[in-house]
């Protein structure tokens, strides 16, 4: 099993060995990130009547006025249904509406449907006995408070059922009016405020949760520019001190060296010099790219005149074992591009490919031009890209952990992705340890006659 990682960080899995043509199935597309999941919203209905309705979860969203308190009684006994709801009647402080059903299945249909305000629940129920009935209702609706009735004077029984959920524990033969609607009331309140706490202390370590993300995010920044600040410092210090060197040698040795060896330190002077300059150029162009002020400036190339350029200069500066094998499949020669930013790209992968690979082994570079798209594969047989660092391949100063002592700054990847995003294009890469690998850049096509 291979891997393939695009630019946008998403994993795709293949059975077999990669292979690029113009006749092969589409590339990996790019997943959509996962929809963070909705967040349950508590909100409350504040009148001047002393009872405060709760909005809740699915239909319950819908809020009724609050001069009316609709009560679920859960009670098999008839007589006693009958007794407690005369209690209710005549009430003077609220009016209440009352909705009496036998069996808790009952009860938890009528739930699904219709909004309460609050439960009246016997512990007594012919499908249901003691606290399994109010574990049931909590659970098919957590925020509607309960009150639990029983013939029962158990004050251990009391503290379990408000342990589990309940808001009060009446005893049945101890019930009045007052006592009744106090009770209820009071559910009612204690209630909407449990929820209002949760929803707070909800909101509450979701904003801990950001500011710490946030901080984790700025000691992150710091530790890369930190980071940054010492790898650029190397990187310079190492030709400024080739290029001091040398200069020292050349001035206080002049009459001593030979023309042979004058030639060679100013070799190295020159070399060291162009090293420093490119890296300060990817430097600037890497924060460029951050600030959003890297420039696209497109221009007409002739596309086979540019690859076979790029790959002559590769060959002079590498040397003669170095080994590309240019492939063009161009329906179209003459193209829009920023040729600037596509050398970038071009060359970082194409230099990488030699840098990476055995100096008996050629690396090829396909260049295909469809319809809609210009697609440059680059595949080298070197010494591939562990996995794990897949994910961190086209941040700054990222190198995998087996390249060993071949040089490199770790910029060419980011600046890859940053042109290759200023195309609009994008960028996969198949690797596998010992055995090499591709990248593939895919830009869009636009024909000079389109300008």
């Amino acid at each position: 099993m291979r891997q393939i990682w695009n630019n946008e960080g998403t994993w795709k899995k293949q059975e077999a060995q990669y292979l690029f043509s113009v006749d092969s199935e589409p590339l990996p597309r790019y997943c959509e990130p996962p929809k963070s999941p909705s967040s349950y919203v508590l909100y409350s209905a504040h009148s001047s009547s002393s009872f405060s309705l709760l909005g809740r979860e699915r239909s319950h969203s819908t809020m009724r006025p609050a001069s009316s308190v609709k009560i679920l009684l859960i009670e098999d006994n008839l007589a006693e249904a009958r007794f407690l709801q005369e209690l209710l009647k005549d009430s003077l402080c609220q009016p209440f509406s009352v909705v009496h059903v036998k069996r808790l299945g009952e009860a938890l249909k009528e739930l699904e449907n219709t909004i309460f305000d609050v439960v009246l629940l016997d512990l007594t129920l012919p499908d249901s006995q003691g606290l399994e009935s109010l574990a049931r209702l909590i659970e098919q609706v957590p925020s509607l408070p309960i009150v639990v009735l029983t013939n029962t004077n158990d004050d251990e029984l009391a503290i379990r059922a408000v342990r589990q959920g309940a808001q009060d524990y009446l005893i049945k033969r101890q019930v009045n009016g007052t006592v009744l609607v106090r009770s209820l009331r009071y559910a009612i309140e204690r209630k909407h405020t449990l929820e209002s706490l949760k929803a707070m202390n909800q909101a509450l370590e979701m904003r801990v949760q950001e500011s710490t993300q946030e901080l984790v995010k700025a000691q992150e920044q710091n530790q890369l520019r930190s980071e940054f600040v010492s790898m650029i410092s190397h990187d310079i210090k190492n030709p400024l001190n080739t290029i001091l060197a040398s200069t020292v040698l050349l001035q206080d040795y002049e009459q001593k060296l030979s023309q042979e060896k004058k030639v060679t330190l100013f070799q190295r002077i020159r070399s060291a010099s162009k090293n420093m300059a490119q890296l300060l150029d990817e430097v600037l162009l890497i924060g460029e790219a951050d600030s959003g002020q890297l420039q696209y400036q497109p221009s007409v190339i002739n596309l086979e005149v540019f690859c076979r350029q790029l790959v002559e200069e590769i060959h002079l500066s590498a040397g003669e074992d170095c080994q590309i094998n240019l492939d063009l499949k161009l329906s179209f020669k003459d193209v829009v591009v920023d040729s600037n930013l596509l050398r970038r790209i071009l060359m970082n992968l194409l230099e990488n490919a030699v840098k990476y690979s055995p100096q008996s082994q050629s690396v090829q570079f396909d260049v295909v031009v469809q319809d809609q798209t210009i697609d440059f594969c680059i595949q080298d047989q070197g010494i591939g890209i562990p996995s794990d660092s897949f994910p961190l391949l086209f941040e700054p100063f990222h190198r995998a952990k087996n390249v060993g002592s071949i040089p490199g700054t770790g910029l060419g990847l980011a600046i890859v992705k940053h042109c290759v995003e200023a195309h609009q294009g994008k960028i996969w890469i198949d690797s596998q340890i010992g055995m090499g690998t591709t990248f593939i850049v895919r830009l869009p096509l636009i024909k000079a006659s389109e300008l």
